[in-house]
């Protein structure tokens, strides 16, 4: 209930007047029954007006301590972040990415839900499009259901990296057409089979985003950049500093 709330009356109507996001492609997505979107990731505001574009509910797995923390707060945190569409990583497995997978499959096949995912592990510090971990595509065949491409474009504009607000501009979300992957039936455990299929659901999304592709992991490329910086200024990179001391 509070995420409707959110969506058409606490939240929602404020970002359609301000930012006026523009959509293409929405028919795309199926009126009802199980799908993942998988879309390129560029600012925390994503998930906001992604979304906003669909008359469905779009459900994403954040961490267990938004719905975790003691006090006052923490039961705010809990109730926004529940109500925004999102829920607690189930740690029941053996690492967070089990925990997300089982959490996704639950949203799929359980509920026939829609199931946002950012292949890419992390936002893009740059802009560019980072290569894609396999998670989506072991979901994917696990579970049957199609993949919806997804580009939001300009969501970096309005909440840059590193900062609350940047600058107004229109929001652009772009749905690219289903992909189905049934083909690879029974293969969820082959990694090459992942790599192909996670890849083939990267270049959509870099078709559909017009961003420059990075065949390495944000996360990685994040870490060499800050290296980079220390570097600049005369600082020991971390893996110096920790055998150093």
């Amino acid at each position: 209930m509070f995420y409707w709330f959110l969506k058409w009356v606490a939240l929602g109507p404020f970002l359609r007047v301000i930012f006026r996001p523009q959509v293409t492609g929405a028919e795309n997505v199926p009126a009802e029954g199980p799908a993942i979107l998988a879309s390129n990731h560029l600012s925390y505001a994503d998930w906001l007006f992604m979304p906003l574009t669909l008359p469905r509910r779009v459900t994403f797995v954040a961490k267990a301590e938004y719905f975790t923390s003691p006090g006052i707060k923490g039961w705010f945190q809990k109730q926004f972040f529940s109500g925004a569409g999102q829920v607690p990583i189930d740690r029941g497995g053996a690492s967070a990415a089990e925990g997300a997978l089982t959490a996704a499959k639950r949203i799929l096949l359980e509920k026939g839900g829609l199931f946002g995912i950012y292949p890419e592990g992390t936002r893009s510090h740059d802009g560019r499009l980072y290569r894609g971990k396999t998670g989506v595509a072991r979901l994917a065949l696990e579970t049957g259901v199609p993949v919806i491409p997804v580009a939001v474009v300009g969501t970096d504009v309005v909440a840059p990296p590193g900062k609350t607000f940047g600058t107004f501009t229109r929001p652009v979300v772009r749905f690219g057409k289903p992909l189905d992957f049934s083909r690879y039936e029974g293969m969820s455990n082959d990694r090459y089979i992942l790599r192909s299929v996670t890849d083939e659901i990267m270049y959509e999304i870099m078709r559909l985003s017009g961003q420059e592709y990075v065949d390495t992991y944000a996360a990685q490329a994040k870490k060499a950049e800050a290296e980079a910086k220390k570097a600049e200024r005369g600082e020991q990179p971390a893996d110096q500093q920790k055998k150093a001391s």
